[in-house]
This record gives C-alpha cells, sequence and structure tokens, in this order.
C-alpha cells in the first residue's frame, strides 16, 4: 500500500490563503473613507448593474472586492440578517459590529473547511453614527478575522498601496468634494506609482450620510452630481451638491 501524501495542517492553511489573496488581488481595488458628514465608497466600475456597494440596513453600508457571485451571496445573507434583527428586535439592534461578526463566523467556517475553497472576496461593513466619533468601520479578509478601521481603508488588487497613499493624506473633516477627490488620486495610482485617468463614467460612488433626513442614510451619487463633486472648487458648490443629493438623486437608490 502506498503512503498517503502529507500536508501539514500551516501549509494546507498558507496554501489557502494565498489562493484567496492571488482570486482577490485579480479585482479593482475600492476604497471606504469618512468625511465630515458621513462615510464614502468609492470605486472603478464600469459596470452599472453589479455593484461593490449596497445598502444591508438604515444606516449600514456593504462593500466588496473579489468575485462578485461569493459576495453577493454574503450580502444577501447580510439583509436577512439585518431584517430578521430588526422585526424580531429594534431596528437599533441592527449594528455594524453585529453585522461583522456573523460575516466572520461565516467567512472562517468557510476558509477553515477541507471540503470547499475558501471564498475569494475581501469586505468592508460600515455604520454611520450621530457624529463622526460613532462612525464605525470593519474590515473582513477572506479569512474571517474582522479589523476595526480609521479614517480610511483600501480592499482589493492595490490595496496596500492605496491604504499607504491615503493614510499620508486623509484628514478629520474632510468635505465630500475633498474625500471623493482624494479617493480618486488615490484608485488612479498604478503599482509603479505612475497616474493614470479614470473617468467619472467608471466610477461607483454610494454614501452614508448622517444629515440625511430619512432614516435610510446610504444614497448612490451618480451623473452630474458626481461630475460636480469632481470638479467643485468651492465649498459652496460642494454644499450644493449636497443639498441636491436629498431631492433629486432619491430615485438612483437600491
Amino acid at each position: 500500500m502506498s503512503t498517503p501524501f502529507y500536508v501539514s495542517p500551516q501549509q494546507a492553511m498558507a496554501d489557502r490563503a494565498e489562493y484567496a489573496r492571488k482570486g482577490i488581488a485579480r479585482g479593482r481595488s475600492l476604497v471606504v473613507l469618512q468625511y465630515a458628514d458621513g462615510i464614502v465608497f468609492v470605486g472603478e466600475n464600469p459596470s452599472r448593474a453589479l455593484h461593490k456597494f449596497s445598502e444591508i440596513y438604515d444606516r449600514i453600508g456593504f462593500a466588496a472586492a473579489g468575485k462578485y457571485n461569493e459576495y453577493e451571496n454574503l450580502r444577501i445573507g447580510g439583509v436577512r440578517y439585518a431584517d430578521l434583527r430588526g422585526y424580531t428586535y429594534d431596528r437599533d439592534d441592527v449594528t455594524a459590529r453585529g453585522l461583522a461578526n456573523v460575516y466572520a463566523q461565516t467567512l472562517g467556517t468557510i476558509f477553515s473547511s477541507a471540503g470547499e475553497k475558501p471564498y475569494e472576496v475581501e469586505l468592508v461593513v460600515a455604520e454611520v453614527g450621530e457624529s463622526a466619533e460613532g462612525d464605525q468601520i470593519y474590515r473582513l479578509p477572506h479569512d474571517g478575522s474582522i479589523v476595526d478601521e480609521h479614517g480610511s481603508v483600501a480592499v482589493g488588487g492595490n490595496a496596500e498601496q492605496i491604504s499607504n497613499y491615503l493614510d499620508q493624506r486623509h484628514q478629520d473633516g474632510m468635505t465630500l468634494s475633498e474625500a471623493l477627490k482624494l479617493a480618486v488620486q488615490a484608485l488612479s495610482r498604478d503599482t509603479n506609482g505612475s497616474e493614470r485617468e479614470i473617468p467619472a463614467e467608471r466610477l461607483e460612488v454610494a454614501v452614508l450620510d448622517r444629515t440625511r433626513p430619512q432614516q435610510r442614510k446610504f444614497k448612490r451619487i451618480a451623473g452630474r452630481q458626481l461630475s460636480r463633486l469632481l470638479t467643485a472648487e468651492g465649498a459652496a458648490e460642494v454644499s450644493k451638491a449636497a443639498s441636491d443629493a436629498v431631492s433629486d438623486e432619491d430615485s438612483s437608490e437600491e
């Protein structure tokens, strides 16, 4: 009888982690930043139907990089969890921390299971608070660990370089226009340090805006409003674009 092929548990976990990281790296990066009035999600995405960012609940947003079918299954599961918990208990009982714990358990179980391949995804779960101090951003890598982030976070193919760029330039209290421009500058940098242009049509942008009078704070930004924010030179123009968000862009919500 031949001796069965043996792989140590450490090597098996390392191989699974490398497999997942390579899958995530093939996708486009995205960034999540805090700004004065909330949290903004920015990513390069030419598709208008396959979204990287979505609303989970009233004050909670979801961002993902990697394989679309896998993170879409996780997003749907998160929406079901939030709806059930909010209906059973109270809407305030649905939190980003609780949702991140659910995702961590799911990703961790899949990663450690020998019967299926690890998910090639990296998630960000964010919740906007009543003030900037109450904002929460959690990053969940493929192995199910949870990282509590502050200020800015990047996930996807070129995440490390983009994170370093954001860490050096992101500041508390930035306007939406300033945060959006910084995010686009970070995403436009190639691995060799050179910059490329990302047109507004190839950007997917969404915000969790704490100033919205509605209970639901998630809103997508596209079209003329996005162009105004990317080209705004003064605070007055930025303020006008932000106020238009409540009345002009509701039709673009999910």
